[in-house]
């Protein structure tokens, strides 16, 4: 079959078209580039990964102290603008009477001194060495939680004391309740072996003669004391 000269041109331009279309069909599915992928990026066969969940980290605590009462402790020592910032005690009152729960802190070292200390009766109505509640209210005997201050020496019915002062809204009535640093013979050690306990104060902080004498002599002047417990 012989072709004329306009059938030759109209058969090329559509050959060349059905060229362009293949051509077009062809980048589309693979591309001309495949670029490697960079070093660490995530395997496109394999879907991204997710990123790693950042974990909880518990704060440290030094000498045993519970980590989420320092923690506490630790919060309530800068929201509170305590300008004595050397030593502070930390009083864990969901361990029992018999066990030393008054932690003194020193916070450059982390070095601790622990102590036993009496709570309140109206804390402790049973008597079981535990404290079950605290009160912040006048004439109800108990142990109030929160942070103090600590005051001015004084020489009262249990000789040389202390005066706290309460700066939360659960322990503001400290000054005026007298709940005070004191010594007492109920809060002696040698209560322990006899009784597994000691005695219950009036919601002061009572403990033996010697202990509350190093207490006081490092926490003079405006340190803190910050207690509660966390059950």
């Amino acid at each position: 079959m012989s072709l004329n000269r306009r059938e030759l041109l109209r058969y090329g331009a559509m050959a060349a078209g059905g060229a362009i279309l293949s051509s077009s069909a062809s980048s589309t599915a693979l591309p001309g580039i495949v670029y490697a992928p960079s070093a660490g990026s995530p395997n496109p066969l394999t879907g991204f990964s997710q990123a790693p969940q950042s974990s909880l980290v518990t704060p440290s605590a030094p000498g045993g102290i519970n980590p989420e009462l320092f923690a506490k402790a630790k919060a309530a020592l800068d929201s509170h603008h305590i300008y004595a910032r050397d030593t502070m005690a930390v009083v864990d009152f969901s361990l029992p009477s018999s066990e030393p729960r008054f932690h003194l802190v020193d916070i450059a070292s982390g070095e601790v001194e622990s102590f036993r200390v009496a709570h309140g009766r109206g804390s402790d109505p049973d008597h079981s060495g535990f404290v079950e509640k605290f009160s912040n209210s006048f004439g109800s005997y108990a142990s109030s939680n929160g942070v103090y201050t600590t005051g001015d020496y004084y020489d009262g019915k249990y000789g040389l004391s202390m005066k706290v002062r309460g700066l939360d809204w659960s322990n503001n009535n400290a000054e005026s309740r007298a709940i005070v640093i004191h010594n007492a013979w109920y809060a002696e050690d040698d209560m322990i072996p006899i009784h597994g306990k000691l005695g219950r104060s009036e919601g002061c902080f009572a403990m033996s003669r010697e202990n509350q004498y190093k207490v006081m002599r490092k926490l003079a002047g405006g340190r803190m004391i910050y207690a509660d417990k966390l059950a």
